[in-house]
């Protein structure tokens, strides 16, 4: 990498990759992953947890370029924007363990509204959002929990990148180009984590605005605006000025995949959700597997140290709402116990005596092995003389999970292999 800038090593990587340069195993995780994402959204938009974002998206008018998932003709920028925020709406999309971003979110609805903007094919789509997710997934992984410990959203820093990179590879941008939709949206990063101290709905809205950024970010580029090359890695960019700390190089830049280079797709690596909850619940959760049915006296789940802010604390015993619950270890634990399950209806009514009775009767320690992330740490709980553990979040199937949320129409969604039929599909689950 010759020192060189991280931006533009990534640029030039995501500008000369074509589907020729794809795995068949990263061709089927990113059609696999844009599957959960659609499906997620298509639930999130009959539970009408999107609603604020498709408004304001269908307001926001503009050039009839492309479609929201519910039909209307916007801007590219309008429906990116309302589809991302309906993927990500019930918290059940999918998370890149090593970075805790939700990539996906961002990436499948910028690559299906520009990608109808643009007619792009199928196999032009699905490498652009190869390049998203990867680079996404890499800016998480060389800072974990650096940007959430200064009370930052990773996929808000992140999104816009990645954005900006989808975009600009299906609207033509050189790596020249690319880089500096790079340094433009790296300066459009933003979120913050306090709605974990509230029952706000802002997380929702950050993949959205991230997904506009960053198509903002590649239309700027491609109109001749700049951005600086050192905007991830310099001493004011990106990870110096939001994480704290310099990336780890390795993590980012590392084994970038091509054709003939047996590189590391970390698009292979992002985790399908089984539970609509925060990833750092997860692997408690499946623990906790193992006590449902019963009546414990008391719980104890040892969580990761990086976890305990985001998903445990005295004010999480009594969620406010229903995000506010999908990142309380507590109620996602017992509602597992007294349910035996955790689906999207566990967080509909959050005053049951059952629930809150368990959940005032866990207590969280902190685990003292550090040795791998927070949402890839095992799950620990213990009660009743039962200690029960897993290692990992198990995960989920994506084409069951995205068939249970697509409903009936999930045949012609999984069928269909462009922008444009995808759409079709999409909208035809919700017609």
């Amino acid at each position: 990498m010759n020192n060189r800038p991280a931006a533009v090593v990534l640029a030039e990587w995501a500008a000369g990759l074509t589907d020729d340069d794809l795995p068949a195993e990263v061709v089927d995780a990113a059609r696999d992953h844009l599957f959960d994402a659609v499906g997620c959204a298509v639930a999130g938009i009959r539970r009408a947890a999107a609603d604020p974002a498709l408004t304001v998206a269908r307001g926001l008018g503009g050039p009839p370029e492309a479609r929201l998932f519910t039909g209307e003709r916007v801007g590219a920028v309008a429906a990116a924007f309302g589809n991302a925020v309906a993927v990500h709406a019930l918290d059940f999309d999918d998370t890149h363990a090593g970075g805790l971003v939700h990539a996906s979110a961002v990436c499948v609805p910028v690559a299906l509204a520009v990608g109808e903007q643009t007619v792009a094919r199928g196999s032009e789509m699905v490498a652009a959002l190869v390049a998203g997710l990867e680079i996404m997934c890499r800016l998480g992984a060389a800072a974990p929990h650096a940007f959430h410990a200064r009370g930052l959203h990773a996929t808000s820093m992140c999104g816009p990148v990645a954005a900006a990179v989808t975009a600009g590879k299906l609207l033509g941008l050189d790596a020249a180009a690319l880089t500096n939709a790079i340094g433009i949206a790296a300066s459009g990063a933003s979120g913050l984590l306090e709605f974990l101290h509230s029952p706000a709905s802002t997380k929702q809205l950050h993949p959205g605005t991230a997904a506009a950024n960053g198509i903002l970010a590649a239309r700027l580029a491609a109109a001749g605006a700049s951005g600086p090359d050192s905007s991830l890695d310099g001493s004011y960019g990106l990870f110096r000025a939001l994480a704290g700390r310099e990336p780890d190089v390795g993590a980012l830049l590392g084994e970038l995949g091509r054709a003939g280079v047996n590189g590391r797709w970390e698009t292979t690596r992002i985790g399908i959700k089984p539970y609509p909850a925060c990833q750092l619940t997860h692997a408690s959760i499946d623990a906790a597997g193992e006590f449902a049915g019963s009546a414990p006296a008391s719980l104890t789940v040892t969580l990761h140290p990086d976890a305990v802010p985001i998903v445990a604390g005295p004010e999480k015993r009594r969620p406010r709402s229903a995000y506010e619950a999908k990142f309380s270890v507590y109620w996602c634990v017992a509602a597992m116990v007294v349910d035996g399950w955790v689906d999207l209806d566990t967080f509909t009514d959050l005053d049951r005596p059952d629930v809150l009775g368990l959940a005032s009767r866990i207590t969280v320690v902190l685990s003292a092995d550090r040795s791998v992330v927070a949402a890839d740490a095992p799950g620990i709980v213990d009660g009743d003389g039962r200690v029960s553990r897993v290692e990992r979040s198990t995960g989920g199937g994506a084409r069951t999970k995205a068939a249970a949320n697509l409903g009936p129409g999930a045949g012609a969604v999984f069928a269909a292999d462009d922008p444009v039929a995808l759409l079709d599909a999409i909208e035809g689950c919700l017609t």
